[in-house]
């Protein structure tokens, strides 16, 4: 089942994101994600539109909009490949006529997972924060094609 977050849901969410965070994003100082606690729970959350999906009556996962920015999709590292990331995925794609996202360009298994669900590289650039490169990736069902860089799912 997914559906919108609840408040009191605020912390379990954020303690997802910072253990599937650890796990993905291996290549960034784990104190930068933790020194981010507080921003995710107080800032971030807060102001996006996050959808939870449940396992077992409990959120197993979730993901954030922002406009058309899907600004998060996290599933907790226990339940990764099970395909709670694709139902959250096809759930934010009917959500919004187009969607627009940065991935880091290492972290190879999710850039292979957007660009199987129909998210195309528009570019690069780099995330001030941790200094790593990221992909613009965006989903436009419309357009058969986006003109400039992009990749497919095979070239990750």
């Amino acid at each position: 089942m997914i559906r919108r977050m609840k408040p009191d849901e605020t912390n379990h969410l954020v303690d997802i994101w910072l253990r599937a965070s650890l796990v993905a994003h291996d290549f960034v100082a784990p104190d930068f994600w933790r020194a981010n606690v507080s921003a995710m729970r107080d800032e971030y959350l807060p102001a996006s539109e996050t959808w939870v999906i449940e396992e077992q009556g409990r959120p197993a996962g979730f993901y954030s909009l922002s406009q058309d920015k899907l600004a998060a999709i996290f599933v907790s590292p226990e339940l990764q490949g099970c395909g709670l990331g694709k139902l959250l995925l096809d759930h934010a794609k009917k959500q919004r006529d187009r969607l627009t996202l940065t991935v880091y360009t290492r972290n190879k298994g999710a850039c292979a997972f957007y660009a199987k669900h129909g998210f195309l590289v528009a570019g690069e650039q780099l995330d001030a924060q941790t200094g790593c490169m990221e992909y613009l990736m965006t989903f436009d069902p419309s357009e058969k094609d986006f003109a400039g860089p992009h990749e497919k799912a095979g070239d990750f």
